[in-house]
């Protein structure tokens, strides 16, 4: 452990609340110097820059520098193409950091992740310091396991790296069977039978030794999520994965993602109203981006997974950044026009 720089694997399903989760240890980093590497979908990179809203770093460069994102695929089925280099470059600058994030996508199978910090590149700089498992604690109480299975189908479909089939059951088991801790995510959004239910069914499923905690918009104690100490690429024996190996399967060249950058501003609730006209009216699963609001200095952060959209303002505008509107929709056979069009209808 001596030299090696902890690092902290976060995983969990699409809309399970990761980024979220991330950006309060960041905003309550405790004078922690973090790096963050998210395996995002989508061009734009709209959850790295959230993150980089943070202020991580006292420099800003430094700030920018510690942020990350992998956007050719899964995680773990690019892990040699991509995680090696990136990880190798982090490590570069392992004397400026203390400890380093890991945001894997929601299809993401852990223990491939892990096993690469065996490799002779990797684990001389870094060991997993622990896995946090992110369950949506609203999605397990209705029996999806998800937020939006139709999302996290699509983003299956869509990535072209992606080499296992994984049905969602066997994946979520995976992610409970390599987690150190388990944050139960969006409790206020259940009653409390409801919730103590959830945590009862978790328990079967998980050793006696790993610890259920409930979180309520990724507001918990870094201290939590840090520090165990866990060594875990030398402990793999006691985590069972379903898949090991899986076949290649085809992708559904339907699904894609589209990107707009609008150079105007939105009223929330108008702009909230057409894009819950769109979601009914096409496939769109999963809606994310910045939304720049009529004489409002501060930017809007907008979330939308399946027909539910949220939206909250994370900082202000910075004096030489363009008041854009920035947006990403993942869906199956969206036209870019089409969106477009009914977003600057009036």
């Amino acid at each position: 452990m001596a030299g090696k720089i902890p690092v902290t694997v976060i995983t969990g399903f699409l809309g399970s609340g990761k980024t979220t989760l991330i950006r309060q240890m960041l905003q309550n980093n405790q004078g922690r110097r973090i790096a963050v590497l998210v395996n995002e979908f989508g061009e734009l990179g709209i959850d790295g820059e959230l993150l980089r809203s943070c202020q991580v770093c006292d420099e800003e460069e430094d700030a920018a520098s510690n942020i990350v994102e992998l956007t050719n695929g899964c995680l773990c089925c690019t892990v040699q193409e991509e995680f090696l280099p990136t990880m190798q470059q982090i490590l570069q600058r392992r004397d400026k950091l203390d400890c380093i994030l890991i945001e894997t996508s929601g299809l993401a199978l852990p223990k491939p992740l892990i096993q690469a910090f065996r490799w002779p590149e990797i684990r001389t700089g870094a060991t997993v310091d622990g896995v946090v498992t992110v369950v949506d604690c609203e999605a397990v109480s209705v029996g999806t396991l998800a937020s939006d299975i139709n999302a996290l189908n699509a983003q299956r479909q869509a990535d072209p790296n992606l080499d296992h089939e994984t049905p969602i059951e066997e994946l979520f088991e995976d992610q409970l069977a390599c987690a150190d801790l388990v944050l139960l995510t969006k409790v206020d959004r259940v009653d409390t039978q409801t919730q103590t239910q959830v945590q009862n069914w978790l328990r079967q499923q998980l050793p006696q030794s790993v610890k259920i905690v409930p979180c309520e918009q990724g507001n918990i104690n870094p201290e939590l999520l840090l520090g165990f100490n866990a060594s875990v690429e030398d402990n793999l024996d006691n985590r069972p994965s379903h898949h090991d190996e899986e076949e290649d399967h085809d992708h559904d060249e339907e699904i894609n993602s589209i990107h707009l950058i609008l150079d105007r501003t939105f009223e929330p609730q108008v702009l909230v109203a057409k894009l819950e006209d769109l979601v009914k009216k096409l496939e769109i699963y999963r809606i994310k981006g910045f939304v720049a609001v009529l004489n409002k200095p501060m930017r809007l952060v907008l979330q939308g997974v399946g027909d539910r959209i949220e939206y909250f303002y994370d900082r202000a505008w910075q004096p030489d950044e363009l008041r854009q509107t920035r947006l990403v929709f993942i869906g199956r056979a969206l036209d870019k026009s089409q969106i477009q069009s009914a977003l600057l209808d009036t």
